[in-house]
């Protein structure tokens, strides 16, 4: 069977990245078919190289946000280095950068100069913080935005908030970039011109907190953080089973608070117990709530909670820990393992989420060592040898 080419193919990516957020968001253009040229600095490359070794001696932010790109590492602050870019994005459909504030605008890269030079280029700024404001110019390292969001202020237990797991604002901010360059192209194949795309971390992680915001802003109090627990819905939250596993559960109505208590909690009477029978009240009654789901549940292991709560239509969990999730038994029945190439031989990695219709595969290229494709794409942007031999000599290219 013919398959569809991958959507983005044809597509040229040049990104002057670091990081998270514009590594996140250049992957998915990768993944779908982009060529993505990544250009890093000479000494050292990307930073996020140097996180941690835990990927068999690679960083695993880095394999996670880097693969499927090429490598270019070039020394900016050179003249002609500088240069090589600019050839580059001379030919490019897309650029992504997320230096820091200024960076990009002192060296000719931002995306306002780069879109006047090329109207048909879509052009994205990252930052932290935004262009202008007050905070423009702050360093903007996830943890600080999730901070600045609120999302650590409903995260956590009453006593101690804490950060999400995960680097929640920088990839925010990419799929923001990510969908932005996506609509940017669309609205280029109708009317011709690119343009340039703002996306902050700030404003990303704000529109996540939809929820507590509307909820302060209309109804005038404060999101209670309470760990596991649902801050309005009871009982939603996670219970410990006999065989030392914790289940999660949770009762969105009435009706199936009926049912959990007919046939899970053995307790057919609390249905309707005044106490219990509505969600306000049980809120209301939440310790009372929980001992009663608790009871009967760390009566049953795992496995028989799990199926008498199915059993009983309620929507349910297990609390699983990061290897549990790489050997989640729906993931590999689903097929969604795939191995990508490093400098370091194989890796297991993650299809993306977005499956596509015709049954093409995303395109999970190797994760690049650092300088790895210099000199290919130097030659592509008309540079001799000689010239590139030159650039390596004087420490601009490597």
């Amino acid at each position: 069977m013919d398959l569809d080419p991958l959507p983005l193919e044809g597509i040229t990516v040049v990104a002057v990245e670091q990081a998270v957020a514009a590594p996140f968001a250049t992957r998915q253009l990768a993944d779908l078919g982009a060529r993505v040229i990544k250009v890093e600095r000479v000494d050292g490359g990307d930073f996020a190289r140097g996180y941690d070794t835990a990927a068999r001696g690679l960083a695993s932010h880095f394999v996670w946000c880097n693969r499927g790109k090429e490598s270019v590492a070039l020394n900016l602050k050179d003249p002609r280095g500088l240069d090589v870019v600019r050839r580059m994005v001379a030919d490019a459909d897309v650029f992504v950068q997320n230096l820091a504030h200024g960076a990009a605008a002192r060296l000719g890269l931002d995306a306002a100069t780069l879109c006047a030079a090329h109207p048909r280029l879509v052009a994205v700024d990252i930052s932290g913080y935004g262009a202008g404001g007050p905070y423009a110019d702050k360093k903007a390292y996830d943890m600080l935005v999730q901070c600045e969001a609120g999302l650590v202020s409903v995260t956590g237990t009453p006593e101690q908030p804490v950060k999400a797991g995960i680097p929640a604002a920088d990839i925010a901010a990419g799929m923001y970039a990510f969908s932005g360059v996506l609509a940017a192209l669309v609205r280029r194949g109708t009317t011709g011109r690119g343009g340039p795309v703002e996306v902050s971390m700030l404003e990303a992680l704000a529109e996540w907190m939809g929820h507590p915001l509307h909820h302060v802003l209309h109804g005038g109090t404060e999101v209670e953080r309470t760990g596991l627990a649902h801050a309005v819905i009871a009982p939603y939250d996670a219970y410990a089973t006999a065989d030392g596993g914790r289940v999660l559960l949770s009762v969105q109505n009435d009706r199936e608070w009926r049912r959990l208590a007919e046939q899970v909690l053995g307790s057919p009477e609390s249905g309707t117990d005044p106490a219990f029978a509505t969600n306000a009240a049980r809120v209301a009654n939440r310790a009372r709530t929980d001992a009663l789901v608790g009871r009967a549940l760390g009566a049953l292991n795992t496995d028989e909670a799990v199926r008498r709560l199915e059993a009983a239509g309620i929507a349910c969990a297990r609390l699983r820990g990061v290897r549990e999730l790489a050997g989640h038994p729906q993931l590999a029945a689903r097929e969604r393992w795939r191995e990508v190439g490093s400098p370091v031989g194989p890796l297991r990695a993650l299809l993306p989420p977005i499956t596509l219709p015709g049954g093409e595969e995303p395109r999970m290229g190797d994760v690049p060592a650092l300088g790895e494709h210099t000199g290919a794409v130097l030659r592509a942007v008309g540079m001799t040898d000689d010239e590139i031999a030159a650039l390596r000599r004087d420490g601009v290219a490597a």
